[in-house]
């Protein structure tokens, strides 16, 4: 018999494709943004160029993913799944705080080899969190999670300023996967982002407009 320490290793072992990674979450005057790059790795191996790592969880929350993939896209089902169960139970979308604290929950109990970020509006304003493996939620301004993080605080300490409108939020966001793209290994391949706002929800940005903003800076 496999003791659950011993599953939890042979889990590793055989999922070890790692989203390697940066995401970053920024809030600016009336929103926040979320973006994500798209590689994953196996070591020093190029696994996949088009990983999926920002997650639309419910119109007002977001969810970027660093670590194991299995762990990960598990773990956005089942939040997609306990908000929009939240919604109809209760006729009202769940705060960001509350999507945070259920995400923190759920790792509390069974661990997950993942970083994430928490993201999104809503009466209270924009807000994001860093939800670390073992259930611990930290709320920011502003966040980058992965192996590319190192490289992406240097642009929003340089860059991140109080009271930024969503196009100056977009173009720090961008600089800054730029940057870990360039720097880090890990990290790479083109990058997602997307824009949440009380008034509109989660919006996405298309290919094209993600090319017109990276021309822009």
């Amino acid at each position: 018999m496999v003791s659950q320490a011993g599953e939890s290793k042979m889990d590793a072992v055989m999922d070890p494709v790692k989203t390697g990674t940066s995401t970053i979450g920024i809030t600016f005057n009336g929103g926040v943004v979320v973006g994500a790059d798209h590689r994953a790795t196996m070591g020093h191996f190029i696994a996949n160029k088009n990983v999926k790592k920002l997650f639309k969880i419910s119109n007002n929350v977001a969810l970027t993913t660093a670590g194991l993939v299995g762990h990960a896209q598990s773990l956005s089902r089942v939040l997609a799944a306990e908000l929009r169960l939240y919604e109809l139970k209760r006729s009202k979308q769940m705060t960001v705080k509350g999507a945070a604290t259920l995400t923190a929950n759920i790792l509390g109990g069974r661990p997950h080899y993942v970083q994430l970020l928490i993201v999104g509006t809503d009466a209270d304003g924009p807000s994001v969190y860093s939800i670390d493996s073992a259930g611990g939620a930290i709320p920011d301004v502003y966040c980058a999670t992965g192996s590319g993080s190192p490289f992406m605080y240097g642009v929003l300490e340089d860059q991140y300023k109080d009271g930024m409108t969503q196009n100056q939020a977009l173009k720090v966001a961008a600089k800054s996967l730029l940057a870990s793209a360039q720097r880090d290994a890990a990290s790479g391949n083109g990058m997602d982002l997307a824009v949440i706002t009380e008034a509109k929800g989660f919006q996405k940005l298309s290919e094209e407009e993600v090319a017109n903003l990276l021309s822009s800076i």
